[in-house]
């Protein structure tokens, strides 16, 4: 068995080397969530309650982990969500992570407010695996270019993130004096100098930045505050008309993340949207909200069979997948969980990381008698009162 096994045989595991390896500005702006964070406990209790029903006399059970989604077959029913300034976190993170999903046979998804652009990605992309986040542009210039670079570069899938309408005060962040212009206090200063190895790194990366959206910076702005200048220009308040234009500006895949009301969904898909996302920022946004997996059976109600529907928000484990796909979704995304990997073991977590999940799930389906994913809603427990 791989060492690695035997120091990190859970995610758990690799948050908690990436808390000690990481400055603390950095790993709380990765690890927290908004108010009491009650919204990222309500994701954890609202997980655990989802169950299955063991099964006896299976045989051998061999699982099968792919999954068809969106016309191709990916190895696991997982991809690589997007996390913001993803840099900061770690060194380059959007090249290692995009390039480990390429060679997984996983979907990666890149921020608007990423550390790389879509141009930089492009060649770690295969031909559909490249998807976009999209925070709203205000400006319909800016939305319209945008939209052509991120075409051109290859990405196949355009995510337009609808659950931070406005920001959120993320208190951790706070205390750790995190704030969207860099502020080189003594604070962080010390916190980056007790952990040289990735002050090293960095500095061999360069201070990350927001490269995309800075580049639509009106002339003559103080490049002092270029984080705040750029946090401007993708603050586009979007709105249904919005949607309406987006839809007819991009020609692939539309996907429409944040979805929580099955109200929506009817004037969602009717406008042209692909792909429903259920997420709640992971309680990063709003900590009064209903647990994403407690929203997926009312959005596949609504949504009926056909309809492609992604969840993230509060996944900790292979088992935590399992779950999310017997409650309703047909792909589930990752963000921290990838960055937490970076955070402790650098490139080689990433691996690591889908072999923890790949075992996990087979492990869980070999209990419940599952051959393949599309055996678990019948093994799952009825939803308690």
């Amino acid at each position: 068995m791989d060492d690695l096994d035997f120091r990190f045989p859970a995610l758990s595991d690799l948050r908690h080397r990436a808390a000690q390896r990481l400055p603390r500005f950095a790993f709380e702006y990765l690890d927290s969530a908004t108010g009491s964070e009650a919204g990222a406990r309500r994701n954890r209790a609202a997980l655990d309650r989802v169950g299955f029903l063991p099964a006896i006399l299976s045989g051998d059970v061999q699982p099968d982990l792919t999954r068809s989604f969106l016309g191709r077959a990916w190895t696991l029913p997982l991809g690589v969500a997007p996390v913001g300034m993803s840099g900061l976190i770690w060194p380059r993170a959007e090249d290692i992570l995009s390039r480990r999903a390429r060679a997984a046979g996983l979907p990666f998804c890149l921020s608007t407010v990423s550390s790389s652009t879509p141009e930089a990605i492009a060649p770690n992309l295969d031909a559909d695996n490249g998807w976009f986040q999209l925070y709203a542009p205000g400006e319909p210039e800016v939305l319209k270019d945008m939209l052509e670079r991120v075409h051109k570069a290859g990405f196949s899938a355009m995510v337009l993130t609808l659950d931070v309408p406005g920001e959120s005060r993320r208190e951790r962040q706070r205390r750790a004096q995190l704030s969207i212009s860099p502020q080189f206090t003594p604070q962080i200063l010390s916190s980056v100098l007790s952990h040289p190895g990735w002050a090293l790194r960095m500095l061999g990366a360069g201070v990350p930045r927001m490269p995309f959206p800075e580049a639509y910076i009106a002339p003559g702005q103080s490049s002092a505050d270029r984080f705040v200048h750029a946090g401007r220009v993708i603050r586009g308040y979007p709105d249904w008309a919005y949607l309406e234009r987006l839809r007819a500006l991009w020609p692939g895949t539309l996907m429409v993340k944040g979805v929580q009301d099955p109200a929506d969904v009817p004037r969602l898909l009717g406008t042209g949207v692909d792909v429903l996302w259920v997420s709640n920022h992971a309680g990063r946004q709003f900590e009064a909200g209903p647990a994403t997996i407690d929203s997926l059976p009312a959005i596949r109600a609504a949504a009926g069979e056909d309809v492609p529907i992604i969840c993230d928000s509060g996944i900790d484990s292979g088992l935590d997948i399992l779950r999310a796909l017997a409650r309703g979704a047909d792909f589930v995304m990752l963000g921290r969980a990838f960055h937490y990997a970076l955070g402790a073991l650098g490139e080689r977590g990433v691996d690591h990381l889908l072999h923890i999940l790949r075992a996990d799930m087979i492990a869980n389906m070999q209990q419940i008698g599952a051959r393949s994913l599309d055996d678990l809603p019948v093994r799952l427990l009825p939803s308690p009162c």
